[in-house]
């Protein structure tokens, strides 16, 4: 079979440029399908949030109005289908009102629904059960603060709504790369035994999810194409029937598709690579080689599969309190502890008025200074600056409580010392805590419908068998020559590096520049000391993977975001700045590689 198709990544998160990517990739080269990820676990409660208020509300409404409406001709003009999962916590719902657009604009294009994944009914069944998380061990939370429930369903129910003859799909809840993985399994007849192949689409869908980020976007060498950031070009995964693809973007488009911005985005969010559990299959990233094959495109091939697990992983929300922040300026000698002062007497006053009316403390305060290079704990440069944001947050279960303290920040504001600023506006207002907890749950449990243009189609569940996770450890080559002089090069000489969150841990992807560094970054950068440089931020323990086919190291730091999302207080509640920290970290290599280096 020579047959390849192309599939354009057009949106990685709610918020997202979606339309401006839309517009871009029908304009450009020819693509056979669209993707659309627009789910992360606060989404779903914003939009369960949403729906309680509205019952025909809970889903993302500007994928109708701003990204499908004003292309729906050019999509039916040209036969591109649509893969999304903007139907959120309600599916149908989002499903007719794009409908009643096609019906509007005289189109004929048909719609297809994926539902099964919202288990919300299911919350007295999984408490009585005595459900833990699936990384903390936390019981099941009271149902009564439970904001939405939704099971990671994969790619197989979408590809049947395809060749049932929908021309776009509509889902709720599914693993991100599930929707390119089911464009390849429907026009290339994957089996659900053809697990590298599977694993293979798996990684296309992973490196498309996220948009521009696989084109130039969170990259490392962001400098090289700063000036063209504005007219980046969001990526398209040419995938073969064997699994294997090329990634590449329109023609004239900013930004840039390299060994590197491919490379960090394969990394990004991974946990074990050998071991990356989706529902389709268990895959294995360990030996994926990436090629640049042309100006602007690499391939990326390599990908090995294991049977599916028969558990899907289940994301709940719920409710935990209230939160709230407040930035400040200052500027000045010594501004940081001016900072500091200011904060803390907002906080202590606000204390006191909790102890004079016999109300609880604060669950949680955090003052943070951006500008003193606190965040890089005892590996900072320097602490004398001139001028800081300062924020102050604090989590309580009372909203009232942390009104008091927004309003008490501002209350000292004229007894503080000076040097104190801020843009003009309105105070903060408190926001519920919304923390999540994961958990597998059989499925058997969650039968999965179909529908296109009101027309129900029997599917069931989803098959699988007792997950297979295991995972043999590779370690790094040792350095083959360790005579002669060495010197201490920054890490980022060597190596991309790129970080994000899964829930309360964080992982650091680095990716040697060539794979002869890889032995010099290893002797570095152990578990010890990734453990040593986020000492300030880190409850758990670090772990590290090691991926022969690129030479990259995977790092997953566990507890690490005090709480993650926002449950959490921090600046970066997600760690997407932590591999900019791990990158300054010093490697020892030889005189003569250092030369060589940029």
């Amino acid at each position: 079979m020579t047959k390849k198709i192309r599939i354009g990544g057009a949106c990685g998160y709610w918020g997202d440029a979606a339309d401006y990517a839309t517009a871009q990739l029908l304009d450009g080269d020819d693509v056979d399908y669209l993707v659309y990820d627009y789910l992360a676990e606060i989404t779903l409660s914003i939009m369960a949030r949403a729906r309680s208020k509205d019952a025909s509300g809970g889903y993302a409404s500007d994928f109708i109005s701003t990204v499908m409406g004003p292309s729906l001709k050019k999509i039916a003009d040209k036969g591109v289908k649509i893969l999304s999962n903007a139907g959120g916590v309600n599916p149908k719902a989002c499903a007719e009102k794009l409908r009643e657009a096609i019906k509007a604009q005289g189109l004929s294009l048909k719609v297809g629904v994926v539902t099964g994944d919202d288990l919300l009914n299911k919350a007295d069944e999984f408490s009585s059960r005595s459900v833990t998380e699936m990384f903390s061990g936390a019981p099941f939370p009271v149902s009564q603060k439970i904001a939405s429930i939704n099971a990671y369903l994969g790619a197989f129910p979408i590809a049947r709504t395809l060749g049932e003859g929908a021309d776009i799909v509509i889902t709720g809840r599914v693993v991100d790369s599930a929707l390119t993985l089911a464009a390849a399994i429907h026009e290339f007849d994957w089996a659900r035994d053809d697990w590298d192949r599977l694993a293979g689409g798996s990684l296309a869908g992973h490196i498309i999810e996220c948009g521009a980020q696989a084109t130039g976007g969170n990259f490392t060498d962001w400098d090289a194409i700063a000036g063209s950031i504005a007219a980046v070009g969001y990526p398209i995964a040419k995938i073969d029937p064997d699994g294997a693809f090329e990634i590449s973007k329109p023609d004239n488009t900013g930004g840039v598709v390299s060994f590197g911005s491919v490379g960090e985005q394969m990394l990004y969010e991974i946990g074990d690579p050998a071991a990356y559990i989706l529902p389709d299959v268990v895959c294995d990233f360990t030996d994926v080689t990436i090629k640049e094959t042309r100006n602007g495109a690499v391939c990326v091939s390599g990908a090995k599969g294991r049977p599916a697990p028969d558990a899907y992983k289940v994301s709940a929300t719920f409710e935990d309190g209230w939160r709230g922040g407040a930035v400040f300026f200052y500027y000045g000698e010594d501004a940081a502890n001016r900072g500091r002062a200011f904060a803390q007497a907002g906080i202590d006053r606000a204390r006191a008025r909790l102890g004079a009316l016999n109300a609880p403390d604060y669950e949680e305060t955090l003052v943070e200074i951006v500008g003193d290079e606190s965040h890089y704990g005892d590996y900072r440069q320097t602490s004398e600056t001139r001028e800081v944001a300062v924020k102050v947050a604090a989590r309580h279960a009372d909203a009232r409580a942390v009104g008091l303290l927004l309003k008490d920040l501002v209350g000292v504001g004229l007894s503080a010392p000076p040097g104190l600023c801020g843009f003009a506006g309105g105070r903060p207002k408190p926001s519920p805590v919304v923390r999540l907890f994961s958990f597998l749950a059989p499925k058997s449990g969650a039968p999965i419908e179909i529908e296109i243009d009101d027309a129900v189609i029997a599917y069931g569940v989803d098959e699988g068998a007792p997950l297979d996770a295991r995972s043999t450890p590779r370690a790094a080559a040792p350095i083959s020559d360790i005579s002669g002089e060495m010197v201490s090069v920054p890490l980022a000489k060597l190596a991309f590096a790129r970080s994000g969150d899964k829930g309360d841990k964080a992982n650091i992807g680095v990716l040697p520049r060539r794979k002869e560094y890889a032995p010099y970054i290893g002797a570095v950068l152990t578990e010890r000391e990734v453990e040593k440089r986020f000492a300030h931020f880190l409850r758990g323990e670090v772990s590290r993977y090691y991926m022969p086919g690129t030479g990259a190291f995977n790092f997953v730091l566990d507890k690490v975001l005090g709480g993650g999302g926002v449950a959490s207080l921090r600046n970066d509640p997600q760690g997407k700045g932590y591999a900019q920290l791990l990158l300054q970290a010093p490697v020892h290599v030889p005189v003569k590689m250092a030369e060589g280096l940029k």
